[in-house]
């Protein structure tokens, strides 16, 4: 047994490492929502999830008040039972982003102890499947770039080895993003991949129009290409071109990524496991995707999600935007175009405490 003697949550703010813009917005700032736990027999857990700017208060908050107090006193081993104990006190906030935030700390938390426990590393206890997954790039290819500045990104990741790069779209004329990407593409050539993402910016006739243009440059798929609730119109999408549609980092339950495979709305799984609500979740995500024979190719962090791509035998790609450096003491580590996984039992994120301390601000 190892019982919660004590849960504490707590703010952490994280400036960005370089400007980031797509169509709909700017992340200002990572709030950085953290969740550390102890048990009886002397282990601690540490997990977090994010926020690109606001909200950070409100799921302290529900932290604090709703959620961390039942978690004293319980078996820390028995994650499915506390995570459906807690999603169960919340269904009249959920399904929702500020609920799944606050259940992906305290989720992600209880892994890293049940990791700990076992002296294994998160890869290998949540499925272990392979040891590295390809790497694509996203920091070069922001939508206020100027065209030839996502050329030299797209350069500089090829040259690292690098499997791709990802280009935001949404320019105010087709032609605009047509002539952007093209001009990565003559510089790459054929054999890296090029993702675009819209950030549910576009109508369906709108993402129909690009999505054929786009095809002859061959892109790999475009993301979040209508708002995040119109699954027939993603449906709509994936049918009428051969550029794959990708979806997830705006979807929180189950059940709604259940809707997209059902509807044949969604080529690529992009589950994030803060906005899902932490690895258990995460977990069954990526094996109803495999079920469709549907890749999997989670949305940002990028120092968690290289151990639950690498645990699932559909994992396709981590994407590469650097964000924890300032409170970590190590990087991920890349070796030819892959995300190798930590092996160190737990989350496998060596985090700076003293750093974490320092940008506390709740």
């Amino acid at each position: 047994m190892s019982r919660v003697v004590s849960a504490s949550a707590y703010l952490v703010d994280l400036e960005v490492e370089t400007p980031r813009t797509d169509a709909v917005q700017s992340f200002v700032k990572q709030e950085t929502v953290f969740v550390e736990l102890a048990t009886d027999d002397g282990h601690t857990g540490l997990g977090y999830s994010y926020t690109i700017g606001t909200g950070g208060h409100a799921v302290l908050a529900l932290l604090r008040h709703d959620l961390l107090p039942r978690l004293v006193g319980t078996e820390a081993g028995d994650i499915e039972a506390r995570w459906n104990d807690l999603y169960a006190v919340t269904r009249a906030t959920s399904i929702g982003v500020i609920t799944a935030l606050a259940l992906a700390a305290v989720d992600t938390a209880l892994w890293d102890i049940r990791c700990r426990r076992a002296g294994e590393p998160l890869w290998r206890m949540a499925g272990g499947f392979r040891r590295q997954v390809p790497v694509y790039d996203t920091e070069g290819g922001w939508l206020h770039l100027p065209t030839e500045e996502l050329v030299a990104g797209a350069a500089a990741s090829r040259d690292a080895g690098l499997f791709g790069v990802k280009l935001k779209v949404g320019k105010r004329l087709v032609a605009e993003d047509v002539a952007r990407i093209a001009a990565v593409r003559a510089e790459v050539g054929s054999g890296m991949e090029i993702m675009v993402d819209a950030n549910q910016s576009l109508t369906v006739a709108g993402a129909t129009r690009r999505a054929r243009a786009f095809e002859e440059l061959d892109v790999a798929w475009l993301e979040e290409p209508l708002p995040a609730d119109d699954v027939s119109g993603h449906a709509l999408l994936a049918r009428a071109s051969s550029v794959p549609v990708a979806v997830g980092e705006s979807l929180y339950s189950l059940g709604q990524f259940r809707g997209y495979l059902e509807a044949g709305a969604a080529g690529i799984v992009q589950v994030d496991v803060a906005r899902i609500g932490g690895i258990t979740p995460w977990l069954k995500v990526a094996h109803l995707a495999e079920a469709f024979n549907v890749a999997v190719a989670p949305h940002f962090l990028m120092e968690l999600h290289v151990s639950l791509a690498a645990a699932v035998p559909n994992g396709s790609y981590v994407e590469h935007i650097p964000q924890l450096r300032a409170i970590t003491t190590e990087e991920l580590r890349i070796v030819d175009g892959h995300a190798v996984v930590p092996e160190a039992p737990g989350l496998g994120i060596a985090w700076n405490q003293d750093a974490i301390d320092d940008r506390r601000v709740a």
